[in-house]
């Protein structure tokens, strides 16, 4: 079960190796995804289920915080409430 917090949440860092940590908003993280998941080769059989990149965005982003992208190699992303 999805814990309610997270929709609460606006903001994501992402993590991806090689590469410096962000910050982006729901929106910025779901495009994300969305690319993320239209360049991989081998997509996570639970993903099967949808159409395209767009709908396994938005599943992932609700339901998870990593992905495997290649065999050793993973991509992470948490949602962080920022302070004003």
């Amino acid at each position: 079960m999805v814990n309610p917090i997270i929709w609460e949440m606006d903001h994501y860092v992402i993590l991806e190796p090689g590469k410096e940590e962000r910050i982006a908003d729901r929106g910025g993280t779901r495009a994300w995804l969305e690319e993320v998941l239209a360049t991989m080769v081998h997509r996570p059989a639970d993903l099967d289920r949808f159409p395209d990149a767009a709908d396994g965005a938005a599943y992932l982003l609700d339901t998870a915080c990593e992905l495997e992208v290649k065999p050793g190699q993973r991509v992470q992303w948490y949602a962080v409430r920022l302070q004003t």
